[in-house]
């Protein structure tokens, strides 16, 4: 028997094909070797943390080889070459058809922001890679439409993302123990389908979440060149993609390419989950670093265009990829708003391009062809622009942290609009949903983190909106209470009651007004899903 105990809910269908007695003893070994490392980081940074609260200080790592050295990660695979459009979205099974066929470069298959990890989300995905790379997948949805991948055509490369280092699964333990999720996601992926992927002349790539500091990418390294080890897999065939979407990473992203070189190819710029990072360790430094609602803090935010163009600049010094952030619009069937949005989008994606970047997400198939003719109107016939070194940049700390910078602030508008996204985001979320069509954008859980976030913020930070009310506790209670009714009566009566409504408002008012912040509301929500 395998030292992994799988205390779970009825059995899955097919769960025995992901749960192998091998697999689960591949599981217990990462386990074993690597999570005492991932519990030191994570006290690692509960007290860089508390400096950043005492000294209010954030700075680049003093001068070292890496900086002043002269290296370059490993070239990028074929299959990681040309990265002009990627799509992003859980592994569900229709998103799995769509993304495949949608005509973009690269899906990133989610297992953390855009998946909400119920058991079934954390099987069934690890089901629907496995059979679309032996391109066995179909999905048939409740009106009778039937989705399947489009025959002998070129799909797009997958890269899953599993979660971050803070969050466990709870269904798995050895030894009464936990083993975290980013191990459960990597290592089950990696198990069943690293030799296929060799075979289709790709590899087992990979979007690595949330990383903290080039420690943390060091661990990951060394899970890496373990996994390969182990089973039999050529050194370097894994490849990671960074997400710089934390304030501390930004500090951090030659580090963090240097520690992965090996196996990088390349680094992210995530936008929400970024601003979350930034509220979350500047929360208690008063007004400085008061952000305003949060759709007024573009990517042109002079301390956003610091952080993204010295993202470019790094990736492009190690020879990397530099990947742009999420067009999250959904096409919609009024042709006003449509217009507006892709007018928007396509702004955004042209400034990437300009800026040197070699490509950019989006999350619905209807906005690869806009991001696309942004990016093909720079690149050409070229797989990327590499070669702009953009040594014009010259980023310093005081430039990643000047929020104040933001010509806009706080507004009664903005307070209702995070009370109201963020209790939709997490309705949808303890429901199993964690990609979730909200006010025509697709929202994921740096939504809900933003929004709760933000009014924490606020209230530590005695805000006055444009309406001249202060944000208190007993203020964003009374606005909260008039957001609930009017969802209540947009919903219906039978709806709001059966559909979760009330406990998805009451976490969201707990996390965002409890005295005492919470790291990720994964962790206080994670205990109410099934």
């Amino acid at each position: 028997m395998s030292a992994v105990t799988v205390d779970a809910p009825a059995p899955l269908p097919r769960q025995d094909e992901v749960l192998t007695e091998e697999a689960l003893d591949f599981l217990a070994e990462l386990h074993r070797r690597f999570t005492p490392r991932r519990d030191e980081l994570l006290v690692r940074r509960a007290a860089r943390r508390e400096e950043i609260a005492r000294t209010g200080k954030l700075d680049f790592l003093p001068a070292t080889g890496v900086q002043a050295g002269v290296w370059q990660v490993s070239p990028a695979p074929p299959a990681l070459e040309d990265r002009r459009v990627e799509i992003t979205g859980p592994a569900d099974r229709k998103m799995t058809v769509n993304a495949l066929n949608s005509g973009a470069r690269v899906w990133l298959a989610d297992f953390e922001d855009a998946s909400s990890p119920t058991w079934e989300n954390v099987v069934g995905g690890q089901l629907n890679l496995a059979d679309a790379l032996r391109r066995r997948i179909d999905f048939t949805d409740e009106r009778g439409k039937r989705y399947a991948l489009r025959p002998d055509e070129e799909l797009a490369t997958i890269v899953t993302r599993p979660r971050g280092w803070h969050l466990d699964e709870r269904h798995l333990t050895v030894e009464g123990r936990a083993i975290p999720g980013a191990l459960v996601d990597f290592g089950l992926y990696f198990f069943h389908n690293a030799r296929r992927l060799l075979d289709l002349g790709k590899g087992p790539y990979f979007y690595l979440p949330k990383l903290e500091s080039h420690l943390e990418a060091r661990l990951w390294n060394d899970v890496f060149v373990f996994a390969q080890e182990r089973l039999g897999i050529p050194y370097g065939t894994v490849r990671a993609t960074v997400l710089i979407e934390t304030i501390t990473a930004a500090f951090e992203m030659e580090e963090i390419l240097y520690e992965l070189r090996d196996h990088a190819s390349g680094l992210n710029a995530g936008r929400w989950d970024y601003l979350f990072s930034l509220i979350k360790n500047f929360r208690d430094r008063g007004a400085r670093y008061v952000l305003p609602d949060r759709n007024a803090v573009t990517m042109t935010a002079p301390f956003m265009r610091a952080y993204t163009e010295l993202l470019v600049r790094t990736c492009h010094r190690r020879g990397a990829h530099a990947i742009g952030g999420m067009a999250a619009f959904i096409p919609s069937r009024d042709a006003e708003v449509n217009e507006l949005a892709f007018a928007k989008v396509k702004a955004d994606k042209d400034r990437e391009a300009a800026d040197g970047f070699d490509g950019s997400w989006v999350a619905h198939p209807g906005l690869v062809p806009v991001a696309r003719e942004s990016f093909d109107a720079v690149l050409g016939d070229r797989p990327h622009q590499k070669d702009r070194l953009r040594e014009d940049v010259n980023v310093t700390a005081e430039d990643l942290l000047a929020v104040g910078d933001v010509d806009a602030g706080p507004t009664q508008a903005g307070l209702e609009n995070a009370i109201q996204v963020g209790t939709r985001y997490l309705r949808a979320w303890l429901d199993g949903k964690g990609a979730v069509a909200v006010f025509d954008l697709m929202e994921d859980v740096a939504t809900a983190e933003i929004s709760r976030s933000q009014i924490w913020q606020w209230i530590a930070a005695g805000v006055t909106l444009d309406n001249g009310e202060r944000v208190t506790r007993d203020y964003v209670q009374r606005v909260a209470a008039d957001q609930l009714v009017a969802i209540r009566e947009e919903v219906g009566e039978d709806a709001y009651v059966d559909q979760g409504w009330e406990r998805a408002f009451d976490l969201l008012m707990r996390i965002a007004l409890d005295k005492e912040y919470v790291d990720f509301l994964t962790l206080a929500a994670y205990p109410l899903l099934p």
